[in-house]
Order: C-alpha cells, then structure tokens, then sequence
C-alpha cells in the first residue's frame, strides 16, 4: 500500500520523483524518500509527508541526476521512521529499490543472508529484496536482467519493484507480481509509477505491466520480458482521456468535497449512456440471457466501501431479478471454501481494480470456473483485465482516501444490473422497469440538491464535533447506506460510529444510548417508515439527540426527531444514492470541526495491495 515512481531520461530526476509522489501520497504518506544517481546513488528518505521530504531535499542541497526512483509509502514492516523508508539499499551501495507489497518470506531469506555476513539496517521486508539482489549480482556477471530472475525464483509475496545499480547509470529496471505498476511513455525520457497521475503531466501515453513481466527503462526504449520464459512481450498503449486537472483539487480545500461536488456529473456520466429507450444496455458483457435465466445465485465480493454498495446492490439485484444474491467480504471469500455452482455469476467491485483481496477472491472464482463480471473505475486494471466481463464506474479520478463518488457510481452500476437482469429473467414488469429508470436517470440532479444544502450541514457538525460517539439505523437498503454512512465518520473524523439495523436495537444495542448521543436515523422505506418511527422513539427515550434523514412529505418524525433533512422522492431502492450524501458531508464537516486531515486519514491508504 505505497507509491513508487521512477524515472530516466534527460533532464533532473528530483522534481519529476517529488512532483509524482505528490499525486501518489493517497497511497501512503507516513514516510517518503527519493533516490538518483549521478556518480553515485545518493537517497533522501524521512519520516513524514511528502513536504518534509521536499523540505529535506531543498535543506541537503538538492539532488542531481538524470536517473531516479522515489516511494511513499504505508508502513506494514518496521515502524514509520527514517531508516524504514524506502528506497532500501544493499550493503555494498550497488543495489536500490523500492517495493509495493509483502515479501512473505522475507524473515527466513533475511536469516540467510545475515548468515552469510551481511548486515541489515532496517526492520522492513523490502530491504531483503536489494539485499539478495546484490547477493547473486556478481555470479549473474553484473547482468540486472539474469540476477532479478534469479530473486525472483526466492520471493514469495506481492511486489512491484523499481531497480537501480551503480554499474547501470542509464537503465531503470521494474517488476510486478500482484501489485500495480505502469510504464509511462515519453520523448527522450520514461517512467515507472504505481498509478496514472503521478506521471500524467509529462505523458498520457503508458503501457500495463502485467503480473510477472519485467520492464528494463532507458530514456529511448523500452523492453518488457516475460519474468518466467523471459521472451519479449508486445503491450498495447492506454492513452489517458482525462487531463491533469481532473486530479488537482481545483480550487476546493480537499480532494474529498471536490469529488463530493463531482458526484453528480459521475453518476451522470455511469448512468446516462447505459440507460436508452429500448432498455438497458450494458455495454459489452458476455453473459447470455439465457445464462442470466439459469442463474443459481449471485455472490458479491468487495472490501470496505464497495461492500457496502454490494449490500445495497443485493436489495435491489434480488428485488428487481428475483435471484438469490450473497456478499462476501473478499478478505473472508476464498478462506471459507465458498460453495460455488456452475450457474452461479461472481459480481467483483474494486474502485482501484487493485485490491488485493479482491484480486485473490477473482482468482478462486476463476480456479472453480464461475463467471465474473467486474464492477471497476480503473480502465485497464488487473481486476478489468482478468475478469471475463467488466463494467466500469465511469468516476474518473478519485484521490482522497475517503471515497464518496466512487461509492455512489457503484450504486449506479449496480441498480442497472438489477434493472438489466430483471429485465432478461422476466421478473420486471415494463411499466416498473420504465418507472426505476426515470427515477434513475433523476438521480445525478437530486443528488446536487443535497450537496447544495452546504450550511445546514456546518450547522449539525459545529454542534456534534465534540461527540466521541454516534450512531447510524435503519431498515432494509436505509440499513445498508447506513454502513457507508457511519464508515465515513469513522474514517476521516476519527468518531466512534456504529450502524445497525434499527429493529436489533432492543437486543443489546440500546444499551449504549446516554444522554447527547448522536443517533442519525435513515428513515427512507415506505413499509418500514413506521417501524423505523418506533425505534427513534426508543432511542430518543434514553436521551440520544436524532438527526433524521427522510423523504420529502414525511414530515411525522419532526416530533421524535431534534433535527430532519429531507431527501427528494425516489423509489426506496435507489434511496442509498441520495442518503449517503447528507452523511458523508455532516462527516466531512465534522472532520474539519475535529482539525483531521481529510484526505489523509490516519492509518489509511487509498488503493489497498496487501492482504
């Protein structure tokens, strides 16, 4: 869970290596450090942010080369520090590198080499990666190429490496094994990074590497190998279509409320194409209709967000489609042995299509035979590229760990699945089919109607700051966004937050109610509307201040509840899309109240490549 960014070419290595961390740091940003070589490798590493590393640049001097990698990096091995920052070096100073992932067995190839006299100086495993590489260097005769085989062949793990020897001034190796790495495309100079904005203000042109591929960089050419038969590899170009602003923060404070603002072009731009007269479509999928009439069961895997809009999604799949719909953490899928059938569909939802677990669990659907239909922003991700199907979310650039139209645009893939399948198996009725795709074409402008409503949101967060706990209930699909809600308090304002569905209340949760507490009540379900009354009643008994989030009309809880916000009228299936966003602002704001670092959350990191 770190950034890695290389360079070679012409010009000054440093500030390409610093500007690319700088679009990076969502991915780790509790150390950094950049390493170039001139007549030597000489490396700058600090604990910290990327202004610390720059400032320690700026206070040695500088750093001058033409050649160089950098990392921030999301501590997993050692504690954040100076010495546990990468890059890491060998002993000898030949061999430098930087590593996203986990060496697994790194404990056991660091006691062999200490055997054999060399000496560690941190507690990370990727320093036993720079370590055996300078081990075999010599008895591979100083070839970078033959020696990474040879490493390779003893790592067992994730990795994407970037590679520098002393004996090497012109040429940046690379490597990938379940972990992202692109090459970028340049005039008279190329780069390595671990995702598309670090290197988009010098190219929109980059290749994938895919797992087990070597890339050997110099300024003119560039040569990717297979890491297991070692013969060439031709690779397509991506050419990026969005520019370097879609990934600036654009005059907003934080990346967060811009891409809070952005969600309703992203919702539009998810939904509007797909949503046409004669029905849905759903651009490319290879799933037959007649397989989608033997469906046995759908499973959902995801990881934290994106499980959550999977939990809706299930609501909706199995309302509209009538198919029995399990979610899976991706983290738990393939470690319980799941049963899987051969009519079964594996529906796989990534924002980052990186994700490590998800990844495994795409492999063992895969291992077993069962379809799988990606639900992913990244375009050409290795989630989009390994699973049979792929729709993608359409979000554009999300940068602030905390996702919010990532999230909302999986909502809107998924409730077009529902509409989709429905429609094939003959569960959907025409005239509700047309009525959910009205509501859901609506969606993008109501969703900008709560955004809108800037300051009632300050207002509930000036007053709840100072909370150290809150609560979020509901009913049915309300429960589920209730998930994502009080995730993103918990996530960037640090408050103990809690969602549960509302009828479990009497079985031990209400216990925690005293006095003040915040209870966000999401009372959106016309069926269950009036039990969802009951339990605000109960909590508003012990004490707890309610904050209500209804339909517009249902104007009965305003004498349970201290304060209501009202959405627009929608269908309950699609009311997820707009109740999230009343939550994820009172968050957002109550974070700013609280002096966190929105976008980077303690402890987090954006794109998560380790299991």
């Amino acid at each position: 869970m770190c950034g890695i960014v290389g360079f070679v070419g012409h010009r000054e290595a440093a500030e390409f290596l610093l500007s690319g961390l700088s679009k990076l740091e969502y991915r780790g940003y509790d150390s950094a450090g950049i390493a170039v070589f001139s007549d030597r490798i000489r490396t700058i590493k600090t604990k910290g942010r990327l202004a610390d590393l720059r400032a320690k640049v700026e206070a040695e001097g500088g750093i001058s080369g033409c050649l160089g990698i950098g990392h921030t990096r999301w501590a997993t091995h050692g504690a954040p520090n100076d010495i546990n920052s990468h890059p890491h070096s060998s002993m000898s100073g030949r061999i430098t590198v930087v590593h996203n992932g986990i060496i697994e067995n790194y404990l056991e190839l660091r006691a062999e080499l200490e055997a054999a006299g060399i000496r560690f100086t941190s507690d990370t495993d990727t320093e036993v990666v720079s370590q055996l590489f300078d081990f075999y260097y010599d008895d591979c005769g100083k070839d970078m190429v033959e020696t990474l085989k040879k490493v390779l062949v003893r790592l067992r793990g994730s990795y994407a490496l970037g590679i520098l020897s002393t004996d090497y001034p012109d040429r940046l190796l690379a490597v990938r094994k379940d972990s992202p790495l692109i090459i970028g495309l340049g005039e008279g100079e190329n780069y390595i990074a671990s995702d598309i904005p670090a290197v988009l203000e010098s190219t929109s042109d980059y290749y994938l590497l895919n797992d087990n591929e070597i890339a050997v960089l110099t300024a003119e050419s560039i040569t990717i190998l297979d890491a297991q038969t070692y013969a060439p590899v031709t690779r397509d170009i991506y050419h990026v279509t969005w520019d370097i602003s879609a990934a600036e923060k654009g005059g907003y404070d934080y990346f967060m409320m811009k891409e809070i603002h952005e969600q309703p072009e992203a919702l539009r731009n998810c939904v509007g194409s797909r949503l046409t007269e004669e029905g849905i479509r759903l651009d490319d999928i290879t799933f037959s209709e007649e397989q989608m009439k033997n469906l046995n069961r759908i499973h959902i895997i995801a990881c934290g967000s994106a499980w959550h809009a999977g939990i809706v999604g299930k609501y909706v799949i199995e309302e509209l489609a009538r198919v029995p719909v399990e979610v899976d953490l991706a983290s738990e899928f393939r470690y319980r042995n799941p049963i899987l059938s051969p009519n079964d569909l594996c529906i796989l939802i990534s924002q980052s299509g990186e994700t490590a677990d998800t990844m495994a669990a795409l492999r063992e659907a895969k291992r077993q035979g069962i379809h799988t239909l990606a639900v992913v922003n990244a375009v050409g991700s290795s989630l989009a590229r390994e699973s049979d199907d792929v729709l993608y979310t359409m979000a554009g650039p999300e940068i602030a760990v905390a996702t919010t139209k990532g999230y909302m645009t999986q909502l809107g893939v998924l409730y077009l699945i529902g509409l989709y399948f429905g429609a094939a198996r003959g569960t959907l009725k025409p005239e509700t089919a047309a009525k959910l795709s009205k509501d859901l074409y609506a969606l993008p402008d109501q969703v900008r109607t709560l955004i809108e409503q800037d300051e009632v949101y300050q207002a509930i967060a000036a007053e709840h700051a100072a909370k150290e706990h809150a609560f979020v209930i509901g009913r049915g699909v309300d429960y589920a966004a209730s998930m994502e809600g009080s995730l993103k308090m918990k996530e960037i304002s640090y408050i103990h937050s809690e969602a549960y569905a509302a009828g479990e209340l009497k079985h031990g949760t209400i216990s925690l109610i005293e006095p003040g507490t915040l209870v966000i009540a999401v009372a959106t379900q016309d069926t269950l509307y009036e039990k969802l009354l009951s339990n605000a009643k109960e909590v508003k008994a012990r004490g707890a201040y309610v904050l209500a989030i209804v339909k517009e009309g249902c104007t009965s809880i305003e004498a349970v509840a201290d304060k209501v916000i009202y959405i627009p009228t929608t269908d309950d299936l699609l009311a997820a899309a707009l109740t999230v966003v009343p939550m994820q602002l009172i968050a957002y704001y109550i974070a700013i109240e609280r002096g966190c670092d929105v976008d980077k959350p303690r402890n987090l990191a954006k794109s998560v490549t380790v299991e």
